[in-house]
């Protein structure tokens, strides 16, 4: 007796269905736990086929062993339906899927990471011609199957990446120093059954994604502002111009009245971003560094972390000559970073950017209550402030500053070698023993081999200023004031020993004081008065408890939206732009594991 190749083909894909695979569960068939309406399970055993294995020939990253048991999962949960295609063609939800593929540059992700192009279908294309070359001639060959069912699994797998990278970026911070625990986060992630039930056969799939990126206003400013920069890199990339020059050598800043060759050139640089407007103080296209031409280089500047007093030095130059695309590729580092945050701190009550040297504070509300220039960590040596979210837990007024070994011998020292021993009583250093006892008579051989301990007393000359504000870490960094508030006038405020320095703190002791009362209007309540008494009284390293701890990020974004509606940018101070590009540029695998932090700061060494 003669059986079709159909009838076979149809018995074997019975056997194939119990037990060539999911490699889990043998012939065991799965409860559908999937919400989506039921698909057919024809090319059941074709997708078992395919995501028995790691690797998927054809992508443009073959190697999906990351997202292995999520794209199994999602086929279990469905009992290993197609979830793409119905009768042959791509649903409504693949479509919308595929379109924001394609758009993945919007997000700042890369289309190809997800198989498409930007503005064109990349390798989806060759996949849909086949689909529809298959459903036109209603082929039921092995070949056609296993095309069905790779469309499906490649879907499955570019929807994973793309949905994932959205919620918590495609590389772990810890790979990069920060200490964030973005694999907790993606673990907690379960995006099997949101493609399952929130995406499978719906119509608002842009809307569910939309559902899983960063809540914070500053994420969507930031969306905005790099569809606003691609839109400006392409203008200058379709009309490129030369380089604006350099200042002769040694030249001082050209201001108001002084020559610079270049002023047209200069104008329409200032134009491409708004800093200059055409008709600004009646001036079209001046022709000498006039007050309007100064006024338009002082906004460049304030968006650009420099000196802004509207002279055109070097770095100013140097600056207006970075291509527009590279404004683009911060922006896109923002975006990124933003996603790393967990949940729970996506909008933090404070928030410290380190290439800004600002402080941001938040109300309960999410509404900016101020904020303030801030000094980061030397980048030069091993004092960089590390990235990390805690909660802040105590404020301590007039704190005692306890001098760790290294700063002893580096720094003290050579100041009692060049000054005397008079140098630490002149800076309110005081000397004592492991038990607290004051010391009186010692050498600078004993300080030096570290006999004793130093500190310095509270007081307006302490390092840490009047009140420091602890957010427990094993990085012993903390938020304070200081006594040197000159630093605050400039503009590059990488000065500490990797502890954040506040322009203001007794704004931020009041604020969060105040604002950690069960009554705020209360008589006996923290107020101006009562901040400004703790911290010039009498009574030393006095703690107070918060009763509800305030989430604290310290970041690092290079560029972000302000609130005067502009786009600010700043300098790669640490190096950790590069770092995030190097990695991104490897392609998938992404690295994702849990990763031991080694930060550069030494722990106990800052201040």
């Amino acid at each position: 007796m003669k059986f079709s190749k159909t009838a076979v083909r149809s018995a074997l894909a019975g056997v194939v269905c119990c037990c060539v695979l999911l490699g889990l569960n043998g012939c065991k068939r799965h409860k559908r736990t999937a919400t989506s309406p039921p698909n057919t399970t024809d090319y059941a055993g074709n997708v078992q086929r395919l995501d028995k294995f790691s690797t998927m020939q054809g992508l443009r990253w073959p190697n999906y062993a990351d997202d292995l048991g999520n794209v199994q999962k999602f086929y279990n949960d469905r009992d290993n339906e197609l979830a793409w295609t119905r009768d042959g063609k791509p649903t409504n939800a693949a479509n919308a899927l595929l379109q924001m593929f394609q758009d993945a540059e919007t997000k700042g992700l890369n289309p190809e990471d997800y198989d498409a192009a930007a503005g064109g279908q990349g390798r989806w294309a060759p996949r849909l011609t086949r689909l529809e070359d298959i459903a036109k001639k209603k082929d039921t060959s092995d070949a056609a199957q296993d095309a069905v069912a790779q469309f499906d699994v490649a879907m499955t797998i570019s929807a994973v990446r793309y949905f994932q990278d959205l919620h918590v970026g495609r590389v772990n911070p810890q790979a990069l120093n920060f200490d964030i625990d973005a694999p907790q986060k993606r673990a907690a992630f379960d995006v099997a059954t949101l493609l399952n039930d929130k995406v499978v056969d719906k119509d608002d799939v842009a809307q569910v994604a939309a559902g899983v990126e960063p809540t914070n206003p500053m994420y969507k400013a930031t969306e905005q502002a790099l569809a606003a920069y691609r839109e400006l890199a392409l203008q200058q990339s379709a009309a490129p111009s030369a380089a604006l020059p350099a200042l002769p050598s040694g030249a001082k800043p050209v201001g108001v009245g002084g020559y610079y060759a270049a002023v047209p050139a200069l104008w329409t640089r200032l134009q491409l971003e708004g800093d200059a407007v055409a008709g600004d103080a009646g001036v079209t296209s001046p022709q000498s560094y006039n007050a309007a031409v100064a006024a338009a280089v002082k906004s460049y500047q304030g968006r650009h972390g420099l000196q802004d007093d509207g002279k055109l030095g070097q770095a100013t130059i140097d600056s207006l000559n970075v291509p527009v695309s590279l404004r683009v590729q911060q922006l896109e580092n923002s975006l990124e970073r933003w996603r790393w945050l967990p949940d729970n701190y996506m909008q933090p009550r404070v928030l410290a950017n380190l290439p800004e040297f600002m402080l941001r504070a938040y109300e309960a509300d999410h509404t900016l209550a101020f904020k303030m220039k801030v000094i980061d960590g030397e980048a030069k040596g091993y004092h960089d402030t590390p990235m990390f979210v805690r909660l802040m837990r105590y404020v301590v007024f007039r704190p005692y500053w306890n001098l760790p070994a290294s700063i002893i011998k580096k720094e003290i020292v050579p100041h009692l070698e060049k000054s005397g021993l008079g140098y630490l009583a002149a800076n309110d250093y005081q000397v004592y023993k492991n038990d607290g006892t004051v010391v009186t008579d010692f050498t600078v051989h004993d300080i030096e081999h570290l006999k004793y301990n130093v500190r310095q007393l509270p007081g307006p000359k302490n390092s840490l200023g009047l009140v420091k504000f602890l957010f427990p870490n094993e990085y012993d960094v903390y938020m304070h004031s200081t006594p040197e508030l000159y630093l605050f006038g400039l503009y590059k405020r990488d000065r500490s020993h990797g502890c954040v320095r506040l322009q203001h703190a007794d704004q931020m002791a009041l604020w969060v004081l105040h604002g950690d009362q069960s009554d705020p209007d209360a008589e006996n309540g923290w107020d101006a008065d009562k901040v400004d008494l703790a911290m010039t009284g009498d009574m030393n390293n006095r703690t107070y408890n918060l009763k509800t701890p305030l989430p604290v990020v310290i970041a690092y974004f290079t560029a972000m939206p302000d609130e005067d509606g502009t786009t600010h940018f700043f300098n790669d101070v640490y190096g950790y732009d590069k770092d995030l590009q190097a990695a991104l540029a490897k392609g998938r695998p992404y690295e994702r594991d849990e990763v031991k932090i080694n930060p550069k700061l030494v722990p106990g060494e800052t201040e």
